[in-house]
């Protein structure tokens, strides 16, 4: 009684080790592929509970969030055969469980190194095209860009998809930064004394410009000027002309009392005349 007790016990005990291992629960954060004696029989079970055979099957599950790859410090050639020094991270996920486990034999560490050297020749590929300066300058983003493109489709081999792809800093070697940052100085000097000397050429311009409008428009007052003196000087004559017409005794008068005003006006004004000079004859009573 007591051996069939102890039988009945057991058998319980292993029905229900057997019921708990049929189950196995998928998190969402986690990818999972099922093998049947050691082979690959399921593969991307959804989040939730599922079943399996116990002690034939078995479950292996894998980390299912975004992971980061932050390598170490690389060397890549520039088009010129320059170096820089380039710090960069990859964030990935698993894609596709299966292919990842057959790719890497489910081992992260296998994942990310062949992810870096993936990733390293993408970069070796972008910067061997560009130049120094592109590549520290205004083209980062497009080498990020093209990294992500090119990158994305060789990784699919590993079971695997690219979030994302960051140059955290492009730094050149000191004796290579020196050269650079020299010819970038020389660059930079070249464009402002070009800007310089299209800023005089066009002050030039200007300046005979203004010069040119200044003489025309003296040119113009001079000969209006001229215009309205002559204009003046014909009327006056005309004046004069009708004034010796009307009286031609009291023209001649006025006209030397004019004469006289402007030859004795001044102090210490000496003349020598003859005393019956025609000059004098308005002194004598009338005329000669």
């Amino acid at each position: 009684m007591k051996n069939s007790t102890l039988a009945i016990i057991g058998v319980v005990l292993l029905a229900i080790w057997t019921i708990s291992n049929a189950f196995f629960v998928v998190d969402q954060r986690e990818r999972a592929v099922l093998f049947q004696f050691g082979e690959l029989r399921g593969e991307n079970f959804a989040p939730g509970l599922h079943v399996m055979v116990p002690f034939i099957q078995r479950v292996q599950t894998f980390d299912g969030r975004v992971l980061t790859l932050d390598n170490q410090t690389e060397n890549f050639l520039t088009v010129e055969k320059k170096n820089v020094e380039v710090d960069y991270y990859v964030k990935w996920r698993i894609a596709d469980a299966a292919t990842y486990y057959r790719a890497t034999n489910g081992q992260e560490l296998v994942a990310m190194d062949r992810l870096a050297s993936i990733v390293n020749r993408g970069l070796r590929d972008e910067f061997g095209s560009r130049t120094i300066q592109q590549a520290v300058s205004d083209q980062r983003n497009a080498i990020m860009a093209a990294l992500r493109d090119s990158v994305g489709g060789k990784v699919k081999d590993l079971g695997i998809s690219i979030v994302d792809v960051r140059i955290k800093s492009i730094n050149l070697p000191q004796s290579v930064s020196d050269t650079v940052y020299e010819r970038m100085r020389s660059e930079r000097s070249r464009v402002a004394t070009d800007l310089r000397a299209r800023g005089a050429e066009e002050a030039e311009k200007i300046r005979a410009t203004a010069d040119q409008e200044a003489q025309v428009t003296l040119a113009n007052a001079y000969k209006a000027a001229e215009e309205l003196k002559g204009a003046g000087d014909a009327r006056a004559a005309e004046i004069y002309a009708k004034a010796y017409g009307q009286d031609p005794e009291f023209y001649n008068f006025y006209r030397t009392l004019n004469v006289y005003r402007d030859s004795l006006g001044g102090q210490g004004d000496v003349m020598v005349l003859q005393p019956d000079s025609p000059f004098f004859k308005y002194f004598k009573n009338g005329a000669p």
